[in-house]
């Protein structure tokens, strides 16, 4: 215990090319046998390097510390003066006498001082006085001194005080610390806070203790060795054990890229060198800074310790921060002296340490008490039941190397204790108490502070100190110095030994330590309840958990299935888990372990889910409970096999952890070890422990506790009885081994050997255990391979997973018994065992196996067939999956209502959809089928997942897949699906997705044989192409030569040909336009060989494109020699053989006057060919509507110059430029108010120079607004309805021709009188893309939103759908207005088939009322949609080649749209909403063609275009969805809207502000009863199903009351509207009385022509219905069904549930806030209207109110005010007997003349009136008379 040994060096400098230290004299000049010399030393004594310089430095002090192999720590005093040399000595190493040498220089010389102790002020007091020696040149011989100071003893510690001397007058006093383990601090912790900062000295803490890198920087040296003892000290009770060097010497700077951790000094003369060090912590000490890199995280301690620590630390250090804002601040709020202060701080961190290792020895498991204590830490136990088994910190701080320290130092339950001990002991319960009270914890600090400023001071401070300094004058001249002399060895050599001579005669002074139990303190369990880790309603769900157990146990299935989803739930809390293992304990130790089926099914149930929830580190303590429970239950299979509950819970990581064996396999040898003493012991020995407690109370002897005693009856043992002891603990350890690789063989061998996913998941074989136990594994890897091999079973599929276990359990054992001291002997035995404890298991697994498979399967639902359509074939039987919740609330009852979802069923794959059908898992709604089904071809996105289902115990694979028709499935497939399983099912998914080719998909395939999609061969029985391209060309030419062509007939060019056809057809573009007179029917491709052409040019006559041109009288396709030359278009068959424009239709409206020839030159300006064509004329003004893409930015540069550009020769890109504006002056021209201003016709070549259309120029204001893009300013009020301001349309000029085009298009089109360019933005593709999936990912989410934040509305708003839906309303209405206002308008907007189709089609809707007829709207998609090439197949992503360039729904926008004008003009449409959410549905869905491909071209090239009528397979097959609907609109009423009732001509202007506009309910309907309700077949089977099972007799009388669910019903089936209802009786009732019923629509019709005739009830019912002004302009929701006696039931129909009077039902809008969006100025309504006061009922008072007299609707209306849009009331003036001036009663207004008063008399009440003054008053009587009379 004593240290004595100091070294003494004296270094040198020595000269060589590069300055070196030397060593001149050491003492002792042989090494003490216990402490070598340490190397290098001269490094460290000029850590900058050694140099002279050219003057006398002072001398310096510093410790530098060492640290040797034993990691023992050497503290080196370096002393160093500087002498002087002469400049001759120095001469010979310059080469160059030039330079002018200083006359002297000085070199460095130190003394060195090596210590194992560290008394800073000792060393330099003795170090100084040798040199004040020489120096001062005092009569003492430096022999004696320093032969003395090598032979002081100094003890290690125990609190002694010594006085030394050193023979030269001088005296110093050392106090020893009393305790050896506290760190001896001074005042460096203090010091290290004072440069640093409270914040930054955490960060470096937790680095330390996080295992960082830490570099210290300051140019002081001993400030460096103090930083680092003062960052160690703080460290106490954990000690550091990797480098550490507090001075590093420049010349070993390469030491920093260590990869280890370290703590170093360096001198900030190096700072440059450290800048390049990535991950090192750097603190300055100089600059106060400390530098955390960017890749380096520190762990900071866990809240609220953190807080706290800081709080207490600031109290320290700066006490006056507390009461710096008091008014009377006390006077004595100055911090401590640096030395308590150092005390005060480390003290709070003792206090930490207490706070964060509190009850850390009821984790230690004591393996081995003799020959010497072996002891592990349980760190997931302390960790769990700390509740911190998240955090960062204390999971790194566990895992370090300086913890393990801690374990094995402070682990033994015998030995001396300190302070810390003491703290975690016995005052934890204060700390508990205090925390949250920064007062009382800087009481306890100073207390904690006083100790250790105790221990290392223990006598109060003595003056003895008299130690001599060298002179003031010697210091500062320190002239003539004689070099430092040579010492007389042999001197100090006596002085050594005469004192080891001495020594050992001198008796021992032994201390003897005191060993003692160590106190185990508080038990953890207490602390986590603080915590409030228990959920707050925890006692209500043990309570669950423990009814349900007792149920099982009392065969109550029943109830336990209804408690069953309520624990799945409750288990989710670490308490209800814990209750679960208990409560099961109690049923084995019961002796009810053997359990029939299906309490076994629950009980395994319960496991699984407990330990499926755990998480990681919690894991450990439930399985752990769980571990003896897996092999106690069991249930019979028959034939005497059992199965026990091990094989059913196999599939949880938890098994494949080492570390979880290891603290089993710990715990349970601990026990048994305990047990072993506890019957050695006798009882009486016991009672004295329990006695020792204090309390008296019997309570179990701990663990750690026996050995304590154990440890300290050792010595007095006899040899005999200390052997047998350390066999018997051997044993013990030998015999646990066995029972555990038992136990693991169970948990890791799965029931069928075959397939085995845990081992395969977590790859057993290769878990290297990373675990708390720091004993390396030597037999391990040797030993487990010779064995393997010699196992001798080889059996085929199981070795593998028995190789894996065996290999896995050998790893466990040889690493358990390593560290438990097991003998060899045994060892090998073990590994002899383990592969025959795996065969033996695997054998009886088999039987197992073979009998469970015996066993009735569990009762899981039988999966329910759904119900396909015509010709839709199954491709996949159905698998069994679990539909689970998306993030839609509807179904999962959070609303109310029970959980539709999860749901159990299977998943189909047809050739045309995908289908789930199965029942609620909820079994209160178990009887209800759930049904969610999308067209294949919808799928847009499909993602693995898997899921943990609530019901069921393991995580599951999945997918999630979402469909563009807004369904989302996700799916977790049943463990029975095979995962190879659900591959195919994505590989079938994927083909029937994206097929090869069109021809793949359900449309064409529709009605095959169920084989999959084949591929088309070359080879075809048509012609090949060489043939077609030749009759073409050959047509061609001799068209040219003559005026009509012999007909051929054409096959169609097959697939693999496409190319040659572009180059075929490109050739043809060159050959010069056929004159009018051919015969259009030779060039047509139709697709099969016709008896006669005849019927191809008849088709081409039927297509949508000439109907529509026919009713516009845009032209016909009359013989043209008798075609009027006046009209001003005609149809163009430019294009007959698609080679204008491959994605125009055949037939093509241009003007009268242009040639085909220009048509020809024209296209190439345009992109993709597109030019303008005409496809609308309204007919009153005459205006036409025209479409065409945008322009080429490049073949028309001529075209784009500015038109005063000089120009040489007119080019060919001039000449095209002027047919297009000839073209543009040609349809100007063809306007009647064109031609009308004459003198107008010519054509203006240059109008203003340079100017562009948007520019202000010629006085027109056309100035474009950027931020609405669309808005086309003018006056700063918009109009109402978002449209453009009048501005427009009052100009002094007329623009007869707006281009709207692209931004982009302003520098390409030259301005003209005649048009004018309106640039706007407009959404590209991507947009529309992007904002759908938002728009989808809003509607459908896949889960619950992160943040409450995210709400529908909220993402609803990011996809900015609403925005894009009012950009192309927006331009749309102005284009109407233009239309209406006599201008043309050219839309010509990207390629022509996106935005374009969208804004023209809009166009044509709201202006004409045709197209909002059945057949017009049909026939404005076949024209707009269809002939003019908007991309289908392409914007679908329909087949493999448009896979990559994704899903856009550019047709559904437009849908969207023409639902929100619907939505303001309900009474506009004859198709109903239901009609455009069954075209959104099928556009998509591909089981109809008529949205696939992308042209006519295309269609009729594969022969879709024309199908005859004889074509179709199967009449139940429709190819075209028109025909569907038409068939569908016959049988029953679901298109039709009964408030159709259009007005003439009406043109249509919307609203189109975002605020205007709904969501489309399309987006958000999901009934789960049937799926999606626009595939009416399967729909009507399982009604028709329905209807036969309902006839069969019931008993009971039956309820006609339905529960209806928004989310599982689809309401408009089940909550029909009246009328339909109404017609639907009738059928039944017809077909009751057995007469033929007719069909809906005659019945209808009927009814709507009587109701006309009797017109004199109109007015009475509208009168009730129309409760407030119908505006001239727009009619809205309101009703017109003026009905007859029949017509009272279907008043119905309206939004009113009641027909006499208009009370909306609640959640529809009523009529009335539907009218109230509109100003209400009708003047005919309004007769005579103003305000009169009128007195109320009985005792109410009288009231000014707005009355409005109207003799149309023959009644008295009176509001609120004048603003008012709500109807007070109505007095209807039939029931008016008579008028009469009246009197003022009691409250009338004052002031007023009495003849103001008039009385109304109508045959239920009298109304008493007041007007404002007499004239008024008869004015109002002469009305109402006037009206009474006219009637």
């Amino acid at each position: 215990s004593y240290e004595s040994k100091l070294k003494k060096a004296c270094v040198g400098y020595l000269m060589e090319g590069e300055g070196q230290g030397r060593i001149f004299q050491r003492f002792p000049e042989k090494d003490w046998e216990d402490s070598p010399f340490p190397q290098g030393i001269e490094l460290f004594c000029q850590p900058s390097g050694w140099q002279l310089v050219p003057e006398r430095q002072p001398a310096s002090f510093f410790v530098a510390v060492l640290t040797d192999i034993n990691s023992e720590r050497h503290y080196c005093a370096c002393f160093t003066f500087w002498e002087g040399l002469d400049n001759l000595q120095v001469r010979y190493m310059d080469e160059e006498p030039a330079v002018i040498q200083p006359a002297k220089l000085f070199a460095p010389k130190s003394l060195v001082l090596v210590s194992r102790l560290d008394y800073t002020e000792v060393f330099r007091n003795c170090l100084g006085l040798i040199y004040t020696i020489h120096v001062d040149g005092l009569s003492v011989p430096l022999e004696t001194v320093i032969g003395n100071l090598l032979t002081c003893v100094i003890p290690i510690a125990g609190g002694s005080q010594r006085t030394i001397t050193l023979g030269a007058g001088d005296r110093q006093v050392i106090q020893t610390p009393i305790s050896d383990s506290l760190p001896v601090s001074g005042s460096s912790v203090a010091q290290l806070f004072r440069q640093l900062g409270i914040i930054n000295v955490l960060y470096l803490f937790c680095a330390a203790l996080t295992e960082h890198k830490i570099l210290f920087l300051s140019s002081s040296y001993q400030r460096l060795t103090d930083a680092c003892r003062g960052l160690l000290a703080i460290m106490f009770p954990l000690k550091y054990s990797f480098t550490y060097v507090p001075i590093l010497p420049g010349k070993l700077l390469e030491v920093l890229s260590t990869p280890t951790p370290f703590i170093i000094g360096v001198n900030s003369f190096f700072r440059s060198e450290t800048q390049e060090l990535l991950d090192v912590i750097i603190a300055d000490l100089d600059g106060g800074t400390v530098t955390i890199p960017e890749c380096v995280h520190i762990s900071l301690l866990p809240e609220p310790l953190l807080q706290q620590t800081q709080t207490a630390l600031s109290m320290v250090l700066d006490p006056e921060l507390e009461v710096a804002d008091q008014a009377f601040p006390p006077v004595s709020t100055q911090p401590s002296a640096l030395k308590i202060q150092d005390k005060e701080i480390r003290a709070v961190f003792l206090w930490l340490f207490a706070r964060l290792f509190q009850g850390y020895r009821w984790c230690l498991h004591i393996i081995r008490i003799h020959p010497e204590p072996v002891i592990r830490f349980h760190k997931a136990a302390f960790l769990g039941q700390k509740a911190l088994s998240e955090d960062d910190f204390l999971m790194k701080v566990l895992d370090g190397m300086a913890f393990a320290g801690f374990v094995s130092e402070r682990g033994p339950p015998y030995r001396a204790t300190d302070l810390f001990d003491e703290l975690v002991a016995n005052e934890g319960e204060r700390i508990r108490q205090e925390e949250a009270c920064p007062h009382k914890v800087m009481n306890h600090v100073k207390e904690l502070a006083e100790q250790l400023f105790k221990n290392e001071n223990p006598y109060p401070a003595v003056a003895m100190h008299k130690v001599q300094r060298p002179s003031e004058n010697t210091q500062s001249t320190g002239q003539n110095q004689t070099p430092f002399p040579v010492l007389e060895e042999v001197t100090v050599q006596l002085y050594i030994d005469h004192a080891a001579a001495k020594l050992k005669t001198a008796p021992p002074v032994v201390k003897a330590e005191l060993k003692g139990m160590v106190p185990s303190g508080p038990p953890l369990g207490d602390i986590v309840d603080r915590n409030g880790n228990v959920m707050a309603n925890s006692a209500r769900r043990l309570e669950v958990v423990r009814n349900c157990i007792t149920y099982i146990f009392e065969n109550k299935m029943l109830e336990a299935k209804k408690l069953m989803p309520a624990v799945l739930r409750a288990l989710k809390g670490r308490a209800a888990r814990v209750c679960l293992t208990q409560e099961l304990n109690q049923h084995v130790l019961q002796n009810r372990a053997v359990l029939d089926d299906q309490q076994f099914d629950y009980i395994v149930r319960m496991m699984n889910c407990t330990l499926q929830d755990c998480s990681h580190m919690d894991e450990h303590g439930i399985a752990a409970a769980l571990l003896p429970l897996v092999t106690a239950f069991c249930r019979k299979l028959g034939a005497g096999i059992t199965q026990f509950a091990y094989s059913c819970v196999q599939e949880h990581m938890v098994w494949t952890n080492m570390q979880f064996w290891e603290a089993m396999f710990y715990s349970d040898v601990q026990n048994h070890i305990r047990a072993l003493y506890l019957e050695t012991e006798d009882v009486n020995k016991q009672n004295n422990l329990e006695q020792q407690e204090g309390t008296g109370d019997i309570r179990e002897v701990s663990a750690l506790e026996l050995a304590s005693e154990q440890n300290r009856l050792w010595p007095t043992l006899s040899k005999e009885m200390q052997t047998e002891r350390v066999q018997k603990e051997e044993s013990t350890v030998f015999s646990q081994a066995i029972h555990y690789a038992n136990r693991m063989s169970y948990l890791l061998l799965p029931l069928d050997t075959s397939k085995n996913r845990l081992l395969r998941s977590s790859g057993l074989g290769d878990v290297e255990s990373v675990s708390n136990s720091y004993v390396t594994n030597s037999i391990a890897g040797s030993m487990a391979e010779s064995y393997d091999t010699e196992s001798g079973f080889e059996d085929a599929e199981s070795s593998d997973v028995a190789n894996s276990v065996v290999r896995f359990i050998n790893r466990f054992v040889d690493k358990v018994c390593n560290e438990s001291g097991v003998t060899n002997e045994h060892l090998k035995a073990l590994h002899t065992m383990i592969p025959d404890i795996v065969q033996m298991h695997i054998e009886t697994l088999d039987a197992v196996h073979r009998e469970s498979k015996r066993l009735p399967p569990i009762q899981k639902p039988k999966l329910l067939t759904p119900t396909l359509l015509p010709g839709e074939e199954l491709v996949m039987d159905g698998m069994r999956v679990h539909l689970i919740p998306d993030g839609r609330d509807e179904a999962t009852g959070v609303m109310g209502g029970p959980p539709l979802l999860p749901a159990e069923g299977a998943i189909f794959l047809t050739t045309y959809r995908l289908i789930f059908k199965g029942t609620p898992t909820d079994p209160l709604v178990g009887e209800q089928v759930v049904t969610r089904s999308f067209p294949i071809a919808s799928l847009t996105k499909e993602k693995r997942i898997s899921v943990s289902l609530p019901t069921d115990q393991f995580v599951q694979e999945g997918l999630q897949l979402r469909s563009c028709t807004f369904q989302l499935m996700k799916i977790a497939f049943d463990e029975e699906v095979a995962s190879d399983l659900s591959e195919v099912f994505r590989k079938h998914m994927h083909k029937l997705r994206y097929p090869q080719h069109v021809k793949g998909t359900f449309a064409f395939t529709v009605g095959q044989c169920g084989k999959m999609v084949v591929e088309h061969k070359t080879k075809d029985k048509n012609q090949s192409l060489k043939t077609l391209s030749k009759n073409l060309v050959k047509s061609a030419k001799r068209t040219i030569g003559r005026q009509y062509v012999t007909r051929k007939k054409y096959s169609p060019p097959s697939w693999e040909n496409r190319s040659s056809l572009h180059r075929l057809c490109s050739e043809l573009c060159c050959v010069s336009t056929v004159s009018e007179e051919v015969d259009q029917s030779t060039l047509t491709l139709s697709s099969t060989i016709r008896s006669s052409d005849r019927q191809t040019m008849s088709n081409v006559v039927e297509r949508a494109c000439c109907r529509d041109y026919q009713r516009l009288g845009l032209g016909t396709l009359s013989n043209s020699l008798t075609r009027s030359k006046n009209e001003p278009f005609r149809i163009s068959t430019a294009n007959r053989i698609y080679t204008v424009c491959r994605s125009y239709p055949g037939l093509l409206i241009v003007p009268q006057s242009i040639p085909d020839s220009t048509i020809h030159r024209i296209c190439r300006c345009y992109r993709q060919n597109r030019f303008p064509v005409v496809c609308w004329r309204n007919s009153r003004t005459k205006a036409v509507l025209l479409r065409s893409a945008g322009l080429h930015a490049k073949g028309v540069v001529g075209f784009f110059k500015s038109p005063n550009a000089p120009t040489a020769v007119p080019s060919q890109a001039d000449s095209t430029s002027l047919e297009q504006e000839k073209y543009l002056q040609a349809i100007i021209s063809s306007m009647p108010s064109y031609s009308e201003n004459s003198g107008r016709n010519t054509l203006i070549s240059v109008c203003v120079a340079g100017k562009w259309g948007s520019i202000r120029g010629s006085g027109r204001l056309s100035a474009y607004n950027p931020d609405v893009g669309t808005r086309l300013a003018g006056k700063e009020s918009p109009q109402p309805n978002g449209g453009p301001s009048e501005a427009l349309f009052l100009r002094q000029q007329k623009t007869y021709l707006y281009i709207i085009g692209d931004k982009a298009q302003l520098k390409v089109i030259k301005v003209s009188s005649g048009w004018e360019v309106v640039p706007i933005e407009v959404c590209d593709v991507r947009q529309v893309k992007n904002s759908f999936k938002k728009l989808m990912k809003a509607c459908v989410p896949s889960s619950q939103p992160p943040t409450p934040e995210m709400s529908f509305l909220r993402c609803l708003e990011d996809s900015e759908w609403m925005v894009l839906l009012h950009r192309v309303l927006q331009v749309s209405v102005q284009v109407v207005e233009l239309l209406d206002q006599g201008s043309s308008v050219m839309v010509s907007l990207e390629d022509g088939w996106d935005v374009t189709t969208q804004v023209v089609s809009l166009v044509q809707l709201l202006s004409d009322p045709y197209y909002r007829t059945f057949d017009g709207f049909r026939l404005l998609v076949e024209k707009e949609w269809l002939s003019f090439g908007h991309r289908f197949s392409h914007r679908g992503a329909q087949t493999l080649g448009s896979q990559s360039s994704g899903f856009t729904p550019v047709f559904l926008q437009f849908l969207d749209c023409v639902h929100q004008i619907h939505l303001q003009f309900p009474m506009e449409f004859e198709f109903s909403q239901y009609y455009l959410k069954f075209l959104a549905y099928h556009y998509v869905s591909n089981r109809f063609r008529t949205f696939l491909l992308d042209s006519d071209y295309e269609r009729i090239e594969l022969g879709v275009l024309y199908e005859e009528k004889g074509d179709r397979k199967s009449p139940q097959v429709c190819k075209s969805v028109w025909d569907y609907i038409d068939r569908l609109h016959k049988k029953t009423p679901v298109f039709y809207n009964y408030m159709f009732c259009p007005e003439e001509d009406e043109v249509l202007r919307p609203y189109t502000f975002i605020s205007n506009l709904k969501v489309w309910d399309f987006y958000m309907e999901d009934p789960l009863s049937e799926g999606p309700s626009y595939d009416w077949e399967g729909r009507s089977r399982q009604e028709r199903m329905a209807e036969e099972t309902a006839d069969k007799p019931d008993t009971g009388p039956k309820s006609q009351r339905r529960i209806v669910w928004p989310c599982y019903d689809s309401l408009s089936k089940v909550v029909p509207d009246a009328i339909t209802k109404l017609l639907e009786d009738l059928q039944s009732l017809e077909s009751e009385l057995g007469q033929m019923s007719e069909k809906w629509k005659d019945t209808w019709d009927k009814i709507k022509t009587t109701q006309r005739t009797e017109t004199k009830l109109e007015s009475r019912v509208s009168s009730l219905l129309m409760s407030s002004n119908l505006s001239h302009q727009r009619r809205s929701q309101g009703v017109y069904l003026q009905e007859s006696s029949v017509g009272s039931s279907i008043n119905l129909a309206l939004d009113c549930e009641a027909s006499s009077t208009s009370t909306p039902v609640a959640g529809r809008p009523s009529t009335s806030t539907l009218y109230s969006q509109f100003q209400s100025t009708e003047s005919e309504n309004r007769s005579f209207e103003g305000i009169l006061y009128k007195k109320g009922a009985l005792l109410k008072p009288w009231k000014p109110r707005w009355f409005v007299l109207d003799k149309t609707k023959h009644q008295l209306r009176y509001y609120e005010s004048r603003q008012d849009k709500e109807c007070k009331g109505v007095i209807e003036l039939a029931d008016v007997e008579s008028v009469t001036p009246g009197t003022p009663t009691m409250g009338a207004p004052k002031n007023i003349e009495e003849k103001a008063f008039f009385d109304l008399k109508t045959t239920k009440r009298v109304y008493y009136f007041c007007a404002q003054d007499s004239q008024n008053a008869q004015l109002w009587v002469d009305s109402v008379q006037s009206c009474l009379s006219d009637a």
